[in-house]
């Protein structure tokens, strides 16, 4: 019997790696863009103002391509090896988002949904276009109004068949697709991933203030941390998987191999005594084709530093104190904290010295905050 469209479509994405495939209209995801003008609107998107400069594109899947007739949203699992909350009991090693601990994954899917794109093209003649996370796609809704999962409560896609760990990708093409049917709520009464948010960033139910998420702070904010947050930080370097970690939604995912074999070793949550010897070209070198490196030198450390604070191991003192005269200040005033809390008498003694010669006034702020 010979296949469907769809069928053969889902044949090909799964010959390249993909997890699943769902199909929908371009039709807006019902209530999408209102839940987008309410983040906005309460300033929970924080730094990322590229979310409201393209907030009216982003709602409407034709503003972006007036011609797109359907939706082919791809999942690639990348469900983690191991329990990727294990890290956070070793205090003296960064805890990296399990996303992150490889190559980069937009240019991972992107390679695939070209390839992906161009076989869809023989099966259903029309345009194309691909997507992957940095477009102004609503990929989770989109992804949900296609039966590929839901949004839970943590506001992240679940799928029944992967849990909370799948990258997400979309071919808009003119090709019309008969829509696949959205997947249902199946979070029940469930709240684990609201209990596990270390800094309680959300405000509700499926409502996240990204100014007190880890994942924003270590990645997209671009200024200084919060002292309210540092604590609850821990070791977390670079994202936080707590919230995805404790669905039970994962006992249904396999590990990811393929996806896991662009991970590098090294790359997998290592010492802070390594990271804290990195300056700009060694930072750029041993994070080359990670989504790290796009954070930058400067960020990094300065959430590596309070990881160090938040370690307990006070070998990491001098490598702290050699930060206190980095040229970033985001680094020194980090430097400050971590010090205060490694070595308490230390900082006490060198303050006013210290305080004295710095220029910047946030820097200042925070030798001023020791022994307050």
């Amino acid at each position: 019997m010979a296949l469907t469209l769809k069928e053969q479509i889902a044949r090909e994405a799964e010959d390249l790696g993909f997890a699943a495939v769902r199909f929908a209209s371009a039709d807006p995801p019902k209530g999408a863009g209102d839940a987008l003008d309410d983040f906005l609107a309460k300033g929970r998107h924080g730094d990322m103002a590229w979310l409201a400069a393209n907030s009216e594109r982003r709602k409407l899947p034709r503003a972006i391509w007036p011609d797109v007739k359907t939706i082919i949203m791809l999942g690639l699992s990348y469900g983690p090896e191991r329990d990727p909350l294990a890290i956070l009991g070793m205090r003296t090693r960064g805890a990296i988002s399990v996303y992150a601990q490889g190559a980069d994954y937009h240019d991972m899917i992107k390679t695939k949904l070209k390839t992906l794109a161009a076989r869809v093209q023989r099966f259903a003649p029309g345009e194309v276009k691909i997507f992957v996370d940095t477009a102004p796609v609503m990929e989770k809704p989109i992804a949900a109004k296609a039966g590929l999962g839901w949004q839970g409560k943590h506001t992240n896609l679940v799928s029944r068949d992967f849990g909370s760990w799948l990258f997400l990708g979309s071919i808009f093409t003119t090709a019309e697709i008969d829509p696949d049917r959205p997947e249902d709520d199946h979070c029940g009464a469930c709240r684990r991933c609201l209990d596990a948010c270390p800094t309680n960033a959300f405000v509700a139910p499926y409502q996240l203030d990204a100014r007190a998420c880890i994942s924003y702070l270590t990645i997209e904010h671009k200024g200084h941390i919060a002292f309210e947050f540092r604590k609850a930080m821990g070791n977390r370097i670079f994202g936080c998987d707590d919230c995805l970690a404790v669905c039970p939604w994962n006992k249904f995912a396999s590990v990811a191999r393929e996806t896991r074999l662009a991970v590098r070793e090294e790359s997998d949550n290592p010492p802070l005594a390594e990271l804290l010897s990195l300056d700009d070209a060694s930072f750029r070198a041993r994070f080359r084709g990670t989504p790290i490196k796009r954070t930058g030198r400067d960020r990094f450390m300065r959430n590596v530093l309070i990881a160090a604070g938040n370690s307990g191991d006070e070998s990491l003192v001098p490598q702290v104190v050699e930060h206190l005269g980095d040229a970033s200040p985001l680094v020194r005033a980090m430097a400050v904290w971590a010090l205060s809390r490694l070595a308490p008498n230390w900082a006490a003694a060198v303050r006013e010295s210290e305080a004295g010669i710095e220029a910047d006034p946030d820097v200042a702020a925070e030798w001023a905050r020791i022994g307050a």
